[in-house]
């Protein structure tokens, strides 16, 4: 064999072999290393190796990528009342503003693999895109005179999305009111009084052959035990054998709605992609050393045998991040009211807990009845942090004092440790404009 037909046949099988191999990556492999092309943003960087999440064809393009978006976020901006929905653009008088910025896809705004041009809740656009829309504003508002386009979010007073806490109405409705309510609690979970109710179960009534004398004894104190639930109704459900760890389908056959927020947060997105279990050592934020590296699911924050709320409401939180938000907890005003709730000085629900704030407890209406339950999406209301206002912080606080402790950085650090020095001037434009009115 002549040297140069050696060389074309390495060549050739070389060639062969390189298509074979990201053929094989492209169309086999659920996910796709070789082919990422950039880190994906903060929000979505634990799922950046299923690429058939976002891309749901290969080369599919935005509208496909759209889709997917819709996916996973839709429900979310439906409950946002969502401010800038596509059926405004889709209307021909907006015709014109699509030919500058394309506002009927979603990775118009949100482009993932470009860290270099990545600003905050992955937002690709320069700061000042509101301009684009919004040119004429000073002249139609004089409020606005001298105001940057790029204070139009960051300022506190517009969020593209998500504007629940800054209409106009809003704002009027609720410009006054103490920096603190009289009554400053939290919604009652639905079913807690129920539970109380019960006479439950006794260690007698455990049925688990094979579980040790402290998991019974914690098991007859749980709320499990108050409603009636016992061991082989998670460890055997349905007469299959037993198993030691039953996973996450135990919880779930009782608990869809909270695993449903599970896995549309941060803590369970990888979960529910099939890429296992999110652990620290995976996350972007600021762990501790010895945080449990297994990954999470329920368990991780719900004792298996003591399910108590106030276990995963502070303790599991505070056991993983170690951030200085997390770290000033222990010594902030919302940890000495948790504490005095917990010793029994200070009513239900009076008390500010992680959970308080990142997981809070939120109205449902169904069949004409409102359920009140917990928002197991931690990140559901974490960014923008407005989103937070009408949820979680108006429980307390007034809606002024509110928009200025979430607008001061080093307060929310400190984690609320003193008064704002930041002012959002919103309800005064409001009250301004309304005056002017009349």
């Amino acid at each position: 064999m002549s040297r140069k037909l050696s060389i074309w046949l390495v060549w050739l099988l070389l060639c062969f072999s390189l298509v074979a191999f990201f053929g094989y990556q492209m169309f086999m492999q659920e996910q796709k290393p070789d082919f990422l092309i950039g880190d994906a943003t903060h929000g979505h960087h634990q799922i950046e190796l299923s690429c058939a999440t976002c891309h749901t064809e290969p080369f599919g393009g935005e509208e496909v990528i759209h889709d997917a978006c819709l996916g996973c976020h839709q429900e979310e901006l439906k409950a946002a009342h969502d401010s800038h929905p596509i059926k405004k653009f889709t209307d021909p008088r907006n015709a014109d503003r699509l030919e500058k910025i394309n506002a009927v896809s979603c990775v118009a705004c949100h482009g993932e693999h470009k860290q270099d041009r990545t600003f905050s809740m992955g937002v690709t656009l320069p700061e000042d895109f509101c301009y684009e829309c919004h040119a004429e504003i000073a002249e139609e508002r004089p409020s606005h005179e001298g105001m940057g386009f790029d204070t139009c979010a960051s300022a506190g007073c517009h969020n593209y999305h998500d504007n629940r806490a800054l209409y106009e109405a809003f704002l009027l409705k609720n410009s006054e009111g103490p920096m603190v309510k009289a009554i400053a609690q939290v919604l009652e979970r639905s079913g807690t009084k129920a539970i109380e109710r019960k006479a439950g179960l006794s260690i007698d009534q455990a049925d688990a052959p094979t579980a040790s004398p402290e998991h019974l004894k914690e098991w007859s104190l749980s709320g499990h035990a108050a409603a009636g639930v016992n061991c082989t109704s998670c460890h055997a459900p349905n007469g299959l054998p037993w198993q030691d760890d039953p996973g996450l389908e135990a919880c779930s056959s009782c608990h869809q709605n909270e695993e449903k927020g599970f896995l549309l947060g941060k803590h369970g997105m990888k979960l529910a992609e099939g890429l296992g279990k999110m652990s620290p050592e995976k996350g972007r934020a600021v762990f501790h050393g010895d945080a449990d590296l297994t990954g999470l699911d329920c368990a991780s924050c719900h004792d298996a045998h003591n399910p108590a709320p106030q276990l995963a409401a502070v303790e599991a939180c505070t056991s993983c991040h170690n951030d200085t938000h997390t770290q000033s907890y222990a010594a902030s005003p919302h940890a000495t009211l948790w504490k005095k709730e917990q010793s029994g000085e200070l009513p239900s629900g009076s008390g500010v807990s992680c959970a308080t704030c990142h997981m809070p407890r939120e109205e449902h209406k169904e069949f004409g009845q409102v359920e009140v339950r917990v928002q197991h999406n931690q990140s559901m209301n974490l960014r923008p942090n407005e989103k937070m206002v009408r949820d979680v912080c108006m429980s307390c606080h007034s809606l002024s004092f509110s928009l200025d402790s979430l607008a001061d950085p080093e307060l929310i650090q400190n984690n609320f440790k003193g008064l704002p020095v930041q002012h959002i001037p919103s309800i005064e434009m409001a009250l301004k404009r309304e005056a002017e009115k009349k």
